[in-house]
């Protein structure tokens, strides 16, 4: 009889757990599909937030400018922001209507004074240029934000995402602090303080060139 009874029991219990297993897979509730996160806003170029400015003359562009100052994240200003050279841009007009602006860059490397040759195209929009690259995607655009073409000049350069801002004068004496002021307010304003600013010297100038270097690039530092 008792081998009876814990027979009875153990069916019981199977039963019981079945049916328990019945009400929940029955009463099972489906989950909520995840919603779908919003798409992100498009990243904002930031050249496109910098208006050039809208009394550009490229004739009155034309001409010598010193570097005075930089302001840019590149690896190499931030390595080596106090070993730069002394770094002079001179812009000459286009030969032909319509035609690119000859730029030459001299600067010392390693040592030896380098004179840097490329080309800006003209484009449309007043104060906006572009150093066309190997393909599309590796153009730089160029835009003059401020100057009064006599004595500063500030431009900036947009590569791939990444953004510099230079400052330029006329000669080699610095430049008043009003200008230097502002220079540092609008590179700020990019995100790019003054750890991101860097002061290039007035002296020590190549006066010859010893050799010549043709790229289709900005150096962005």
């Amino acid at each position: 009889m008792i081998g009876v009874w814990r027979c009875v029991t153990m069916v019981t219990l199977v039963c019981v757990c079945l049916w328990e297993a019945a009400e929940a897979v029955g009463g099972a509730k489906s989950r909520p599909r995840p919603q779908r996160r919003p798409p992100k806003p498009p990243k904002v170029n930031p050249i496109d937030e910098t208006p050039p400015s809208q009394n550009i003359n490229i004739e009155q562009m034309t001409g010598t400018w010193y570097l005075v100052s930089a302001a840019s994240k590149c690896n190499f200003l931030v390595k080596n922001g106090a070993k730069v050279e002394a770094t002079v841009m001179t812009l000459t007009s286009p030969t032909s209507s319509g035609g690119p602006i000859s730029v030459s860059t001299t600067t010392r490397l390693n040592h030896q004074c380098w004179e840097i040759l490329q080309e800006y195209t003209v484009t449309p929009a007043p104060g906006r240029l572009v150093l066309k690259g190997s393909r599309p995607e590796l153009n730089t655009d160029v835009v003059i934000g401020e100057t009064d073409h006599s004595s500063y000049a500030i431009f900036y350069y947009q590569k791939q995402g990444q953004l510099t801002m230079k400052l330029y004068g006329r000669s080699k004496d610095t430049l008043s602090e009003a200008i230097l002021d502002r220079f540092e307010d609008l590179a700020e304003k990019r995100g790019l303080g003054l750890a991101y600013v860097f002061a290039f010297p007035n002296y020590s100038h190549c006066m010859s060139v010893e050799k010549d270097y043709v790229i289709n690039c900005v150096p962005i530092c």
